[in-house]
């Protein structure tokens, strides 16, 4: 879309992006330019917090060079970022109101994806997936892009930072605004009343939306210490969470979202803000934890703790107890993968782990989890190997569809440790060949950004390797091609029957497709007899589509040269037909070109020929 001109009307404005800025000039430039090139009509709102390093001077160059487009507005300088970001909403005329830092930045289709979510929806808030630069992101909610996301059921709550779309005529008309006056959880009071009154809430997880940036000198509010003091996080928590039990009766919904604030809030300061601590400031932190144990802990939310956090709980009275758990919860997981092969149909996996310091693990597990299913989760027993080393055998015909994520888990003092297995391993480690068990392709692979060890079962994310030889071609009746081929799936595996689909024949230039039918034996054979006097013209390329356990798996087939029929040709009615098959260069695939002449086409030939 393109950018809308000076003066113009309120309906004409998309998204009102919202900036807060206060000493932030050397990160001025990248954040606007971002916002500048969103395909969308827009307005950027940027408020001035009393800035004195000169960002004021480049706003206004800013917005004299893009006038209608960017606004500035200067005030004397506040607490906390609260009440820049009201002023800014205040202003605002666009349809939908983006919040964004002035030391983050947006990825060049961020508001065109996400308004495109709103406007299909009828959404009132959009998550666009968030990227961390030295700073911790949010991934829980990014699995996958939803339509619709139930507060209820979905992870969405446990993002509360205020970096997402949002209808301005719902935060209007319920007057959802920030905190005022406070350095930290501002943004956390506006995101708990948005999605109080948001009837519908929807995820953009395929694309990098927002860039959280930490600053090189620790200058931005939430990364120096005082961000993060215990007791004044506790302390600030209460307003949220008295606000969201207002909106939301007690129940499974609010049970749901009130283990969001026990578990990321509450509990996650008995862990190293805990160990951090004198014995004084432990003593109020866990006086504190129980105050709001007492307030809100219902039987709905502690069934809904993690272990660690049941013992913590169990463990208010006893500081000594917290402290244990919380260095448990500190400590490094040192892990090691030292080996990794197929026996059979069986991938085992040999390993080291245990627990960094004086605490002793009492037991080690293999943890699979499922990317594609949220919650999905298999603990796989482990045997013991001396100390702390281990081996399991994982069944991949046991797994469903997906890609599995490979952790190890250190159980101590009833606490469970997970983390990556595969980053760290022996020198002589391989990926192992991908393997055809049963009717499922299993391709282990080492993470590209990580090196850590997952599993796609069926062919998500990696492509099936596999070969697809024609051993017989021959033209019959009807112009149809008889095809007489082999196949083999990862390595060597002979699929069985029932996987091959179809044959595929694929236009070139154009992309149209044609499906004919396959007959497939045991013993990895098959034969097809395409009707190629019923192509249109063109460049057909052939293909043959397997189902292995995940999408459909396409191979070229492939052809010797002398292999291939000979070129065929005929008469229907006035119109002269040829097919000519050929093994394609390079690599030997079969592919066949299509010709149909009319008789007005074979005499511009001859009359463009005569006259040479």
């Amino acid at each position: 879309m393109a950018e809308q001109p000076a003066g113009c009307d309120e309906d004409s404005v998309d998204v009102s992006v919202i900036i807060p800025v206060r000493n932030c000039r050397d990160y001025l430039d990248r954040s606007l330019t971002s916002a500048l090139v969103q395909r969308v009509k827009k307005e950027i709102v940027v408020v001035d917090d009393g800035s004195t390093d000169g960002s004021a001077d480049l706003l206004e160059l800013y917005s004299h060079y893009h006038r209608g487009i960017v606004r500035v507005i200067h005030k004397k300088h506040a607490l906390g970022a609260g009440g820049p970001r009201n002023t800014g909403l205040e202003h605002a005329r666009g349809r939908y109101v983006f919040f964004c830092d002035a030391d983050d930045y947006l990825g060049p289709e961020a508001l065109e994806r996400m308004v495109a979510m709103a406007d299909r929806n009828g959404s009132d808030i959009v998550l666009g997936k968030i990227i961390g630069h030295g700073r911790r992101a949010p991934v829980s909610m990014f699995q996958r892009s939803v339509d619709r996301a139930d507060l209820g059921e979905s992870a969405v709550y446990n993002s509360l930072s205020c970096f997402k779309l949002y209808r301005r005529e719902m935060l209007d008309r319920h007057r959802v605004r920030f905190a005022e006056g406070q350095l930290i959880g501002e943004d956390i009071v506006f995101s708990v009343h948005a999605y109080c009154h948001a009837e519908v809430i929807s995820i953009v997880a395929d694309y990098d939306c927002y860039h959280l940036v930490a600053r090189p000198d620790g200058s931005s509010i939430m990364q120096q210490p005082a961000s993060r003091d215990p007791l004044g996080w506790l302390s600030m928590i209460s307003k949220p969470i008295e606000l969201m039990a207002a909106h939301v009766e007690a129940g499974p919904l609010r049970d749901h979202l009130l283990r969001r604030h026990f578990r990321l809030d509450i509990f996650a300061q008995l862990g190293a803000p805990f160990l951090a601590a004198d014995d004084m400031r432990r003593k109020e932190i866990a006086h504190e934890v129980a105050a709001l144990c007492d307030r809100w802990l219902t039987p709905g939310v502690e069934d809904r703790l993690t272990t660690t956090d049941r013992k913590r709980l169990a463990a208010l009275d006893d500081l000594d107890r917290l402290v244990r758990l919380a260095g448990i919860e500190a400590a490094t997981v040192r892990r090691r993968l030292t080996g990794l092969r197929w026996e059979g149909d069986r991938l085992i996996v040999e390993g080291e782990a245990a627990l960094e310091g004086p605490q002793r693990h009492g037991g080690l597990a293999l943890v699979l989890r499922s990317r594609q299913e949220e919650g999905g989760e298999l603990v796989m027993p482990a045997d013991p190997v001396g100390e702390s080393g281990f081996t399991a055998t994982i069944h991949p015909g046991e797994l469903s569809s997906g890609v599995w994520d490979f952790h190890v888990a250190v159980e101590c003092e009833g606490v469970i440790r997970l983390a990556r297995l595969g980053g760290e391993r022996d020198g002589g480690i391989t990926r192992p060949a991908p393997r055809l068990v049963g009717t499922v392709i299993a391709l282990p692979y080492f993470t590209r950004t990580n090196g850590n060890l997952s599993l796609d079962v069926g062919g998500h994310v990696l492509t099936v390797p596999g070969s697809v030889r024609l051993t017989r071609t021959r033209w019959t009746l009807g112009h149809r091609l008889i095809l007489d081929g082999e196949i083999t799936v990862g390595g060597g595996g002979i699929p069985e029957a029932g996987a091959v689909r179809r044959l595929v024949w694929r236009e070139r230039h154009t992309g149209r497709e044609r499906a004919e039918r396959v007959v497939a034996l045991p013993g990895g054979v098959f034969a097809a007899r395409p009707a190629i006097g019923r192509f249109a013209p063109g460049t057909w390329d052939a293909y043959l589509e397997l189902e292995l356990g995940g999408p459909p798996a396409r191979f070229r087939i492939e052809a010797d040269a002398g292999m291939v029929a000979e070129p065929r040709s005929w008469w229907r009615g006035p119109v002269r037909s040829s097919a000519r098959p050929y093994a394609t260069a390079g690599k030997g695939r079969l592919s066949t070109v299509v010709r149909k002449l009319t008789p007005m086409a074979i005499l511009r030939r001859l009359l463009g020929g005569s006259s040479c």
